[in-house]
């Protein structure tokens, strides 16, 4: 039977869903606004409050196996693939704070324009537009498993939960060619065991 994520990690993963989403709708979209002073305090709060539990979320959940609640063998390049997006996922969670703290400093030191604001705004623009992609990677990826029925979903998600893996022959089929697609990619990277291991730590 596939094992579930605890309580704990389902309240970290979907309470930090709320915080992005809020952060998505009060960031600022112009330098000038950090004229208000009030305004930079508590920008600097939040990101640093964002950066402190995206790096509490990384270190607790790295305990978890990536795709561990699967109920069926998950090939070790899918493995793969979802790791680095959630590793990816992280990065760009983690520079999002950073270079809005930078900015928020370097405007506070009278630097609105030149190289360093400019390279730190680069940074958390970028970051923003990848942690966009990822996402919706990241659900996608995570509807397509709850098609195919194999548990991770279910370990996440408290509604629509999977009854075992899919039946349905064109579903079976898909995966089929997924799995094979794997093995065609496995043969072409040379995937070592010692990449496995990193890549599971």
């Amino acid at each position: 039977m596939a094992s579930s994520h605890t309580n704990l990690a389902k309240f970290i993963h979907w309470s930090f869903i709320l915080l992005y989403l809020y952060g998505l709708l009060k960031q600022v979209d112009d330098l000038s606004e950090l004229e208000d002073n009030s305004l930079l305090i508590f920008e600097t709060i939040f990101a640093t409050i964002f950066l402190i539990i995206v790096l509490m979320r990384y270190f607790y959940m790295r305990r978890f196996e990536t795709m561990h609640a699967s109920n069926v063998p998950v090939h070790k390049v899918h493995k793969f693939i979802a790791k680095t997006v959630h590793r990816s996922m992280y990065i760009c969670l983690i520079l999002l704070p950073l270079s809005g703290l930078m900015m928020a400093y370097l405007y506070t030191q009278g630097i609105t324009d030149g190289p360093l604001q400019l390279a730190a705004i680069a940074v958390h623009e970028t970051s923003a537009t990848l942690s966009y992609v990822l996402i919706i990677v990241h659900i996608s990826a995570a509807i397509y498993s709850r098609i195919k029925g194999e548990g991770v979903w279910s370990s996440m998600v408290p509604i629509l939960k999977e009854k075992g893996p899919n039946e349905n022959e064109l579903v079976k089929r898909i995966a089929d060619f997924e799995n094979r697609v794997y093995d065609k990619i496995g043969e072409l990277v040379p995937f070592s065991e010692s990449l496995e291991e990193d890549n599971n730590s």
